[in-house]
């Protein structure tokens, strides 16, 4: 059969589309293989301490001790087993030392004094079991009025730590503007030469809590911008509830996760980010199980489960009391989601329908799902079948070939 297209329009064609391809691969690479943490715990500079940790986990068993009969019926799945024994083990996956609104304005020398402190905690926690696998601090934000305390604490911590610890991220809130986002790279940039470290050791968080930063004063969504800035520095976008909401002019009686302004941001968000290799956490919520803890139990497990199945995998702790219903709503809803996924999986491996006709974008999805489940804990490799190990999960979640074995 003679080719009716012209070598040269041909080649044209490539030219212009191998430069979209390489642009896309770059902007996009995927989600990577970095492990999302499930929440991040927010506790003020002034009461962190090497032991919180374990002080948070402690508590957290002893109101769940109070309260199991109350709490046994939120648990779907069976899962509260593998609750307490996580609360035992290591009951904060991530955590900030916060210097911003939990902290609030001191005098200069308090200030540096508990830099010095939270640096020396970090170090202490690197490498430590029952530790957080990840950890930081949240700086103050880059306004005028902060933004040299803001420079000046994360210079002391890390100084303290003796550099950058394995697991350290720092989370600057009350981001506005796209152009802030190159002056958080200079100031890495500019903090890993002054202590002599490899390029691109530092990585932070960009904290979404203003409208700004949702519509730009041109009508653009500002936040892909952001990220592009960030040069692979950003790790993820954190949303910030009641400053965003207050912003909006949402009365606080009505400021919550779940308002449909905080919805709004948050899709925004989780577009902006997708595929992106950046991840979403969800904010907090301020009812905590203090005055009516059953009551404070029931909001958050029915704000995690909601934030689950909207996409949002991570979100803020602001009390030890949260961690119970954090990790019983994550068990939960990953324990529900694999008993739907596996047989639907092994069905696509097998290209059987099984009442469903599954394309590659859905095993990809299912075995995400999957993947997920067995990385926070939720699942083990033992209850899933011997089909479905990891490689052959991540092949089909990345979308390659079968691992050879699998076929």
């Amino acid at each position: 059969m003679n080719a009716h297209l012209p070598a040269h329009i041909h080649a044209r064609i490539d030219a212009v589309l191998d430069a979209v391809d390489a642009e896309l691969r770059t902007r996009y690479p995927g989600a990577g293989e970095r492990v999302q943490p499930v929440h991040t715990a927010y506790v003020a500079a002034d009461r962190a301490t090497a032991a919180t940790p374990t002080d948070w986990g402690a508590a957290a068993l002893d109101l769940l001790d109070r309260h199991a009969e109350f709490l046994a019926g939120l648990d779907a799945t069976g899962s509260m087993t593998a609750v307490r024994r996580r609360l035992t083990e290591q009951p904060i996956q991530d955590l900030r030392i916060d210097f911003e609104d939990g902290y609030g304005f001191r005098a200069d020398d308090e200030e540096d004094a508990a830099a010095i402190a939270a640096g020396k905690v970090l170090a202490g926690w690197a490498g430590q079991s029952g530790a957080p696998s990840s950890f930081g601090i949240r700086t103050k934000g880059l306004a005028a009025n902060e933004r040299r305390r803001a420079l000046r604490t994360l210079d002391l911590v890390l100084d303290a730590a003796g550099g950058v610890p394995d697991g350290f991220v720092f989370t600057v809130p009350k981001i506005r503007a796209a152009q802030q986002v190159s002056a958080i790279v200079d100031l890495c940039s500019g903090l890993e030469s002054g202590y002599g470290l490899p390029d691109r050791t530092l990585r932070f968080e960009l904290q979404i809590e203003s409208p700004q930063a949702i519509i730009a004063p041109d009508g653009t969504a500002p936040i892909a911008r952001m990220i592009q800035l960030a040069d692979g520095r950003c790790s993820a976008l954190h949303f910030g509830t009641y400053d965003y909401t207050a912003a909006c002019g949402i009365a606080a009686t009505d400021q919550a996760l779940d308002h449909p302004a905080a919805d709004h941001a948050k899709a925004v968000m989780q577009v902006a980010a997708a595929q992106t290799g950046v991840w979403i956490c969800d904010g907090s919520t301020q009812i905590v199980p203090d005055v009516d803890p059953e009551a404070a139990f029931a909001n958050h497990h029915r704000l995690v489960a909601r934030a689950l199945r909207r996409g949002y995998y991570q979100g803020w702790d602001m009390h030890p009391g949260h961690l119970i219903t954090r990790w019983l709503a994550t068990y939960d809803f990953f324990r529900t989601a694999t008993d739907v996924a596996v047989p639907r999986l092994l069905a696509y491996l097998d290209r059987r329908s099984g009442g469903m006709v599954d394309e590659p974008a859905t095993a990809e999805a299912l075995a995400t799902t999957v993947l997920r489940g067995l990385r926070c804990g939720a699942v083990t490799a033992d209850e899933l079948a011997t089909e479905l190990d990891v490689p052959v999960l991540e092949a089909l979640a990345a979308r390659k070939p079968m691992p050879s074995d699998a076929r």
